[in-house]
């Protein structure tokens, strides 16, 4: 009798093994738009560029089902460069992490997108993605800005009345520019969605970085907007956006406008709007057009673009505009 009670308790444990399910997804995102980007002292460059209105991107993740409501999963992506074919020095530079949800939440471990970048692209119009992007305004770029390497993050589970929330610890491993740590909390119920982060990264210097950002969505428009500070030891940049999204049949409007303040101690600053408009061919595919323009004020030589999209940075005080047309399909 006691040998019948184990071997059913063995083919139970082994029949809750097989009985767990996981899964592997290939996805990812290509896009690409002609550009033309004018900046002041310079002549005029046109290119195809990548990323206009989303980034293109190759994902690999899975997910298992562990039972008792655990899971597991990972995410490796990796940024395409899809004018070109060339991927970036690190392969899966945009994320790569495993992580363990359950009702507790969710660990996730490796590379990931730090709490304070979240309120910067979500609460943007544009996604901090082409012409529009709203970092543009930025003078200087903090450290640990957009992901941290080896990081141990947490966020809090599903279901708690509509608050939700990250903090990350992100270990320097030597590299004193990439020790970080930072926490965001947030609400969002119905319509409404509001979130405030802060961090602070250990530099050669402390840098200390906070923000805040909203949205509500009418119907007929996706108002949404974030205020953000970043200080150092002798200079301190603020930034704040306005943004919006019309959906018109189809197609949608994306409006934004976003000033930026960097004082070392001389104060310099820079101005953007931008307008685009996209049209959706199908629930992957859209065509889209976005035309921006940057001033520059005081010794500021800001662009609404970089690298090979510009012939040179605009001379001091001086302007950056441009237009693009593009392509983009998720799969």
């Amino acid at each position: 009798m006691k040998k019948s009670l184990l071997a059913l308790a063995v083919l139970g444990a082994f029949a809750g093994v097989a009985s767990a399910q996981s899964s592997v997804t290939l996805s990812g995102t290509v896009d690409l738009s002609g550009k033309y980007v004018k900046n002041d002292g310079s002549g005029a460059r046109y290119s195809l560029a990548n990323s206009g209105i989303n980034s293109s991107q190759l994902v690999f993740s899975g997910k298992e089902d562990l039972g008792a409501g655990l899971k597991a999963g990972f995410e490796l992506n990796a940024g395409l460069n899809t004018d070109d074919g060339t991927t970036n020095s690190k392969f899966f530079n945009r994320r790569a992490v495993v992580k363990l949800s359950g009702g507790f939440g969710e660990v996730r471990l490796g590379r990931d997108y730090t709490p304070t970048f979240w309120n910067y692209t979500i609460f943007d119009a544009f996604g901090t993605n082409g012409l529009g992007d709203s970092s543009h305004v930025l003078n200087s770029t903090q450290p640990t800005f957009v992901r941290a390497d080896n990081s141990v993050g947490y966020f809090l589970p599903a279901g708690i009345g509509g608050i939700y929330g990250q903090a990350m610890v992100a270990a320097g491993e030597g590299v004193n520019t990439s020790k970080y740590y930072g926490g965001r909390i947030g609400f969002a119920a119905g319509p409404f969605d509001i979130a405030g982060a802060y961090a602070e990264t250990n530099s050669t210097s402390k840098v200390k970085s906070a923000n805040i950002g909203a949205s509500y969505d009418m119907g007929f428009l996706k108002l949404m907007g974030y205020y953000a500070e970043v200080k150092e030891p002798s200079a301190k940049q603020t930034s704040y956006s306005i943004s919006g999204v019309v959906p018109i049949g189809q197609g949608e409007i994306h409006v934004g406008y976003e000033s930026g303040k960097y004082t070392n101690p001389t104060s310099y600053k820079a101005d953007q709007v931008a307008l685009g408009y996209v049209y959706n061919l199908s629930k992957r595919t859209a065509v889209y057009t976005t035309v921006a323009m940057l001033k520059n004020k005081d010794a500021t030589s800001l662009s609404i673009a970089g690298g090979s999209s510009i012939s040179a940075a605009p001379t001091l005080g001086g302007k950056s505009q441009g237009a693009e047309f593009g392509l983009r399909h998720f799969f």
